[in-house]
Formats: C-alpha cells, structure tokens, sequence
C-alpha cells in the first residue's frame, strides 16, 4: 500500500510546536492514524489505540495511571471513547507547558464530541480531517479553493485533466484512501465492509438501542436525498422509523462526520423564507454504494447524475478547506421564488456565487441568477460555473468557467 501525502500534514507540524495537545477529528479509515504515524517515524512519540479494550478499560477507569504508562509525548487513538482522559491531559497541559505532548485522534466531528471544548479550551488545536481530495489522490499542490483567475490557471497546471466518464469514475470509486491507494481494488467490497464495521460499531457506541438493518435502510434512504433541501419526514418515511428517530440518527452521522450541511445564505438585506439545510456526503463512493449503481458508466447516465455531480463539487470544495485546516464558510441561496445558486463562498468579506451544471458548454444564462446577491450587504466578487469543460476559461469579465477536475 502506496502512502499518500496529506495537506493536512504541515498544519500539523505547525500546531505541534504551539499548541500542547493537537486533535484530529474526522470519520474511521479517512488516514487520521496513518498520517500522525507517518509524522511520528523517527521521534520518541508513543502510540496507543483505545480501540483496545483492554487500554479503553485502563484510561477510563484510572486516566492517571493510564498517563503514567504512556507519558508524553504520545499519540492516543480513537480518544472520544475514554473522555475521562481529558481532564487529567489538562492537568498535564497546564503544569508542564510542553508543546505537542499529546496528539489525539477521534472519530467523531469535535463540536460534538463531549467533554472536549470543556476541559481542553485554549490549549487544543483542533484539525479535522475528511477523506481524500482530488489534488491528494493525484498529488498536487492543494490549497483551499478560490474563484480568482491566475489561481486557478496555476491550479489548472498542478492538476490531472479528467474527461466526463473519468470525473463519473472517481465520483463512483470514492475517496477513501484504501481505494485510492490500492490496497483494495473493489469498492463496492469495501464500503459493504465500511458500513458493516466500521460505521454499525460507531453507530452502537453512541446509541445501543439502533437496530442495525433499520439503521442500513435510513443511511441509504438519507443517501438517495444528496444535494437536496433536507425532508426529515420523508426520510423516516422510506426508513420506517419516526421523525424523533430520524433526526437523532441524522444527529449520528453527522457526529460521525459521514454527513453534513449547507445553510442557506441570507443577511439582513435579502429577504429568505427558506431555512432549510441542504445534506451532503464527504464521500460520493458511499453514495454509490448505498444508492445501488452498478458502475461509473451507469451511473454517469442514470437519474441521480446531478445530484451526485453536485455532492462531488461541494465536497471537494469543503475539503480543500478542510484538509488545508481551515474552515469552509459555504451556503446555498433559494428565495420564496425557488430561484437558487447552488454554493455560495464568503470570504474576505466578499461573496462568490457557483453554479454546479454537467455541461461543457455554459453560457452566460447560467451567471444571471448570481444578480440575486446585489441585494446583500456584502458585495459580490467573481462567479463561477463549475461543469465539464476541459479548461479553464471566462464566461465575461465578471464570470468564470471552471473544470470539476480543477477544483
């Protein structure tokens, strides 16, 4: 198995030399453990997994005697399942003021993840990790994605060009570093065993009381929603559970970092009736997987191409924030007309409207709907239309096209 370098690496040097304990959070088997090890080779960090039962008894039942064992500097493993540990690495963190003496890996989205922000305020930095972007699988350069024309050009030539079938491949095979790197080879294999494992064990821990084929029903239910406004009542419908249910369910793949949302965008100036998040998933493999498409080919034809288009670009775009160790600021617009831009990026207190189309050939009736956003109190800058075409080009001076293999 062929190890692939990850843009989150150098943020986690970085960190390590201010911050006493370093976190990454994200969901199982995305490379969280893989890459600290990576790091790791050479130094005198320890490691230790409280995947172990034996090690998860120790940490929660006497986190001292668990820290005297294994004194820092270490990396500690799946650390959401011991969070009595949290407090005793205070302890360490404020008498010792050693940077990097504790790295700590979980499988759970940190805002969620109990007793963290109580006990390690100020002294954690937080990274999350999602599955691999398409500049990692290619290895390219990747910095957090921005609608500016000489970065995207410098982006274009760092970048492996990519056609509508091979765009379609890498949406169907995912972004899991084992399929990316080789180490299995069938997909569909291994997101069976994904979800089997890894997700069902994930699941149990954080809600014992989940039936296992009811919960399979609601993630493929939740699956066949991607890039739509989110229906918790359909959703419980197709899964036959109760509304309560499917929001606390919801609540788990989130927490697990399978899922998440786009807000739609509104400021005191633009009128919004819509409230309503949008639900997407950091991997389209899953998707394919769980939505039953047999191949790239069929599914490139099939019903659901341009809502697995669009989960593909949202997030890809989120992750090369992500993974950089930043924070993607990105929304969606829809007024009480059903008008709608499909992703909206605020920075540097502008705004970026993006269309989403599986075209080659965009036009400039496709940038009219960004007007929407004259009516904001934060200006508009450039906008985009993300799509098929093989390079990247303008669709006037205000409005650029941009490949879905460039991002």
């Amino acid at each position: 198995m062929n190890y692939i370098s990850r843009n989150l690496e150098t943020v986690v040097k970085q960190v390590t030399k201010e911050y006493p304990v370093v976190l990454v959070t994200g969901p199982r088997q995305v490379g969280k453990t893989t890459m600290l090890q990576k790091l790791m080779e050479g130094t005198d960090r320890g490691y230790v997994s409280l995947d172990d039962l034996n090690d998860r008894s120790l940490a929660k039942n006497d986190p001292e005697l668990f820290l005297q064992l294994h004194k820092p500097p270490v990396l500690i493993d799946e650390v959401q399942y011991a969070p009595e540990l949290f407090t005793y690495i205070k302890i360490y963190a404020d008498s010792h003021h050693e940077p990097g003496a504790f790295w700590l890996t979980g499988s759970q989205v940190f805002k969620l993840m109990r007793g963290v922000q109580e006990s390690l305020a100020g002294r954690v930095a937080v990274l999350s990790m999602t599955s691999l972007t398409q500049a990692e699988i290619c290895g390219s350069e990747m910095t957090p994605f921005d609608i500016n024309l000489e970065a995207l050009m410098m982006r274009e030539k760092k970048r492996t060009p990519a056609d509508t079938s091979e765009i379609f491949e890498r949406i169907y095979r995912g972004s899991m570093p084992a399929i990316a790197s080789g180490q299995n080879s069938n997909s569909q294999i291994f997101y069976s065993s994904y979800l089997s494992t890894y997700i069902e064990r994930d699941v149990k821990q954080l809600s014992d009381a989940i039936d296992s084929l009811k919960f399979l029903r609601f993630i493929t239910a939740v699956a066949a929603r991607c890039s739509q406004m989110l229906n918790v009542s359909d959703i419980a419908q197709d899964a036959d559970i109760n509304q309560k249910q499917a929001k606390d369910w919801l609540q788990i793949l989130e927490t697990l970092g399978i899922i998440f949302y786009l807000h739609p965008y509104s400021n005191h100036l633009l009128k919004r009736l819509i409230k309503t998040p949008r639900l997407y998933f950091y991997d389209t493999g899953l998707v394919c997987h769980l939505t039953r498409w047999s191949s790239a080919e069929v599914l490139e034809s099939g019903a659901m191409n341009g809502a697995i288009l669009e989960n593909y670009v949202v997030a890809e775009i989120a992750k090369t924030y992500m993974n950089s160790g930043k924070e993607p600021y990105m929304y969606y617009y829809r007024d009480k007309d059903a008008r709608e831009i499909d992703i909206i990026l605020e920075h540097d207190g502008i705004l970026n409207p993006i269309e989403i189309k599986k075209t080659s050939n965009p036009g400039t009736e496709l940038t009219k709907i960004f007007a929407l956003l004259d009516k904001a109190s934060v200006p508009r800058g450039k906008g985009a239309v993300v799509c098929m075409k093989p390079k990247v080009g303008v669709i006037d001076r205000e409005n650029y096209v941009i490949p879905v293999w460039v991002i």
